[in-house]
């Protein structure tokens, strides 16, 4: 059965890695739900977290294949349950929806959103949540104005008390 698996991979910072693990997945043809490269707590690495959804074999058989890439130190595959992960929204929304409708006011304390900026004729603010709970959001606010609205990729940590350990 397919499920989303999480991948966070440790890698050196290497021109065409990411390039190697795309052709790992579209020989496959699969499609990345989203990808995240940054910086990690170990100096002068980098963690790559990228989410697709496939079954438990071919999840682990990929995970396998990204670890083998000489650039790549660890790559660790985890289901939704085993890591903690977010996301955060960007909205930009007409003032004039913002000021004059309670049901706005009501649905953004229940999301405990951050406002960003507030200008004469837009507010942009951030809501920090699971996918689908942006989306949600995203979705209500087309009935009040949502003139923007962009997400970032995911990023996680490991659930148990301990990092993710690439030694």
């Amino acid at each position: 059965m397919k499920q989303e698996y999480t991948f966070t991979a440790y890698t050196e910072d290497q021109m065409g890695l990411l390039n190697k693990i795309t052709v790992i997945l579209s020989r496959r043809k699969i499609s990345i739900k989203s990808l995240n490269i940054s910086t990690c707590e170990i100096d002068k690495m980098y963690r790559c977290t990228l989410v697709i959804e496939e079954t438990f074999e071919i999840a682990r058989n990929i995970a396998l294949q990204i670890e083998k890439i000489i650039e790549v130190f660890k790559c660790y595959c985890s289901t939704n349950e085993e890591i903690i992960w977010k996301q955060m929204g960007l909205f930009k929304v007409i003032t004039s929806s913002f000021i004059n409708e309670e049901n706005m006011n009501h649905l953004l304390r229940k999301q405990s959103v951050r406002f960003i900026t507030i200008e004469k004729d837009f507010i942009v603010f951030e809501a920090t949540g699971q996918e689908e709970e942006l989306d949600n959001l995203a979705a209500e606010l087309r009935n009040f104005g949502l003139i923007e609205f962009i997400k970032t990729a995911r990023i996680a940590v490991a659930s148990n008390s301990h990092a993710f350990d690439i030694y």
